[in-house]
């Protein structure tokens, strides 16, 4: 179902409540740019410091405004298996096209706990899965054998990759299991080996150039993907240097979709940091002034 670009949309705060006229806007500017699936929900849309009813809501008017024009993978994942059941049947009744569900991250179970745990979400939700690796946020890694297991439960749409290791995700591919890259750096080589696409940072403030990249892939026109990487090489490295969401949220605070808002513990970049960012920004076009 997920296939080349999918935004991780960052989530616009007004007065500490979701601005949904500024994510309304921010979806049609997606739509409009050649973007495949939307993610809301996600780390990039700051999920850690949502409640549950502002998530709910979320993924309900993420649905409302894509209007079946793109599917919706809603972000739906916990460390507590129970809660992670819990949101993934909301975001089914929600609407939602397909769930993210990320590996528990703090408890730090072994492999078979991982697997216990996709399983209880997998037969408590109808909807197509997409299992999260990000050992690097979690401290657990989903490995390949385990993936495979849970893909073979069935109903399991891809894996999104983000354990930086291209290793593991050729091994994955190698096993049946799709992937999509959970890294931006790593988009290129990744869908070079077989990856479907991205869940990506940067196509929120560069959407039609992270479609155009995933497009030119799936076409095998290498000498067209390379000329892109650059720029998203590039941006990539600037949208990483703080924080993910800051920058992109600065990126689009500063293209006038959004408040540079953010809530605790995150917090609007450093006043140097910010302002080498948006410099690299208008080297590439993304802001005029």
């Amino acid at each position: 179902m997920f296939n080349g670009s999918i935004v991780a949309l960052v989530t616009p705060w007004k007065d500490d409540q979701v601005d949904f006229d500024a994510l309304e806007q921010m979806i049609e500017f997606q739509i409009a740019n050649g973007t495949q699936g939307l993610l809301p929900c996600g780390t990039t849309g700051e999920s850690p410091a949502f409640s549950h009813q502002e998530q709910h809501e979320m993924i309900r008017r993420t649905v409302a405004f894509a209007a079946g024009r793109v599917p919706v993978m809603a972000g739906a994942g916990s460390n507590s298996t129970a809660e992670a059941v819990s949101l993934a049947r909301a975001a089914e009744d929600a609407g939602a096209d397909g769930v993210l569900t990320i590996t528990p991250y703090y408890n730090k179970p072994n492999q078979e706990g991982v697997f216990q745990h996709f399983k209880a979400v997998r037969e408590a939700c109808g909807l197509p899965l997409v299992l999260y690796n990000v050992p690097g946020r979690t401290g657990c890694n989903l490995l390949p054998e385990t993936a495979e297991r849970v893909a073979e439960l069935g109903n399991v749409d891809a894996v999104k990759e983000a354990s930086g290791d291209i290793q593991q995700s050729w091994e994955l591919m190698q096993r049946g299991v799709r992937v999509l890259s959970g890294e931006d750096a790593l988009t290129f080589p990744l869908m070079c080996l077989g990856a479907s696409g991205v869940v990506s940072v940067i196509a929120n403030f560069v959407p039609r150039l992270v479609a155009d990249l995933c497009a030119a892939v799936l076409a095998q026109d290498l000498e067209e993907a390379r000329r892109l990487q650059v720029s998203i090489s590039e941006l990539t490295a600037a949208a990483f240097s703080d924080t993910n969401p800051q920058p992109a949220k600065t990126a689009l605070a500063a293209m006038g979709f959004c408040r540079e808002e953010f809530r605790l513990p995150l917090v609007p970049m450093a006043d140097d940091a910010r302002s080498a960012f948006l410099a690299v920004l208008r080297q590439h076009g993304v802001l005029k002034t």
